[in-house]
């Protein structure tokens, strides 16, 4: 298991951008899946976007183009680099690991999961 911790999160006018950051503790193992997550109130949790162990990228459809998914192997860090808000992209955002994808994004029956940082667009 590994601990997550975001931030980054924040208000802002629509068109923006904003860093959201997840800082890794412990082993994810060799064949990991990382990435993020959003939910907003009395919905389902959406896959967002995902960066395996060979460095390989996945994005939902709703954010192509928008946002940039990566990783700082040295220090432990996935990031997400979001452009061009929208009021839509208002959520929670949370940042999941897991030994496997499922649907592109971290498997989320196996995943180990951060408390969420908030974007609110307005």
């Amino acid at each position: 298991h590994v601990q997550l911790v975001e931030s980054g999160g924040g208000s802002v006018q629509a068109g923006g951008s904003l860093r959201l950051s997840c800082v890794v503790s412990g082993y994810s193992g060799p064949n990991y899946c990382m990435g993020w997550y959003r939910q907003t109130p009395g919905k389902e949790r959406d896959g967002v976007a995902s960066i395996d162990s060979d460095g390989g990228t996945y994005y939902a459809d709703f954010v192509k183009g928008r946002f940039t998914v990566s990783k700082d192997i040295f220090k432990k860090i996935l990031y997400l680099q979001t452009r061009n808000l929208e009021f839509e992209d208002t959520a929670m955002y949370y940042c999941a690991s897991a030994p496997g994808c499922n649907g592109g994004f971290p498997a989320p029956y196996l995943a180990d999961w951060g408390q969420g940082t908030q974007v609110t667009v307005s």
